[in-house]
């Protein structure tokens, strides 16, 4: 059963998050196997980011490549909540 990841860090900008981006994908985990949809939300200085996630296997594998980037760019992003899904609807 897939899952949402809800990471709530204590300060994000818009500035850090688009550089965790640019490097994700420089080091080949911009589109990580398993993330089945990712969100970016709030004001451009407290942002939260929400994935959903089909296995903790492949969420673990790409938390190997994100904790060093967000300690590169100044971002403590907590401890996540991890909560089971109980639907998903795809839009059209």
């Amino acid at each position: 059963m897939p899952f949402v990841v809800r990471f709530v860090p204590k300060s994000m900008s818009s500035q850090q998050y688009g550089e965790t981006i640019k490097r994700l994908d420089a080091a080949g985990a911009g589109a990580p196997q398993g993330r089945l949809f990712h969100v970016a939300f709030g004001s451009t200085d407290a942002l939260r980011v929400s994935d959903i996630w089909d296995t903790m296997e492949n969420f673990e594998r790409f938390g190997q490549a994100l904790m060093p980037i967000l300690q590169e760019v100044g971002v403590d992003p907590g401890t996540p909540d991890i909560i089971e899904t109980h639907n998903i609807i795809a839009g059209t």
